[in-house]
């Protein structure tokens, strides 16, 4: 795998202030935002969260991700970690698709249903520049900010050591709720 990395730079934050690295995989960038005691933690938090223009940019009202996004932004700064910022929007389908996926929920569909008939998969997402970016920062255990069984058993497939896992709840309304119940049970998320 050929990645381009940057060189480490800060970046203040209303949450505070963090280092930042950029990762480049092909034509997809991602980027590592750490607490500025980062190489201090032997296991850091960790949140690799997933790129949601519309939620994290725009804050739309059907996802959690901006919610979780910012959560976890607030306690890194506060008890020390990182984020992965993975760039695979919606689920790797990319925004186009996306918007066609919510145009098709607006018609009835959950949001597995709306990717199938699409012709994707429920989950696109692939996360081999995760396991990159933990090898470039030399993490081999962590406590993991996520509600989703496939990063968990991801990190246990490449290796890294689990020792807690903190839950990432936010909250509900009426544009999100289906939303998260098929999360929860179709895809098996731990909400």
């Amino acid at each position: 795998m050929n990645i381009e990395k940057s060189s480490f730079a800060t970046l203040p934050t209303k949450f505070g202030t963090f280092k930042i690295k950029a990762y480049k995989e092909n034509n997809q960038e991602h980027l590592a935002i750490m607490s500025q005691d980062f190489e201090e933690l032997s296991s850091p938090y960790l949140r690799v969260h997933s790129e949601c223009l519309t939620g994290d940019t725009f804050a739309s009202l059907k996802c959690d991700c901006q919610n979780q996004l910012h959560q976890a932004l607030d306690f890194i700064s506060k008890n020390g970690g990182i984020i992965i910022y993975h760039r695979q929007e919606g689920r790797n389908i990319g925004l186009l698709n996306k918007v066609n996926a919510y145009c098709l929920q607006e018609q009835g569909r959950n949001t597995i249903e709306a990717n199938l008939e699409l012709g994707f998969e429920e989950d696109e997402r692939y996360y081999l520049i995760v396991e990159e970016i933990l090898k470039d920062l030399n993490i081999t255990s962590i406590k993991l900010i996520t509600n989703n069984p496939k990063k968990i058993k991801y990190m246990e497939s490449i290796g890294i050591e689990i020792l807690e896992r903190i839950p990432s709840i936010t909250e509900v309304n009426k544009h999100n709720k289906s939303y998260l119940e098929t999360k929860k049970e179709k895809m098996g998320h731990l909400l």
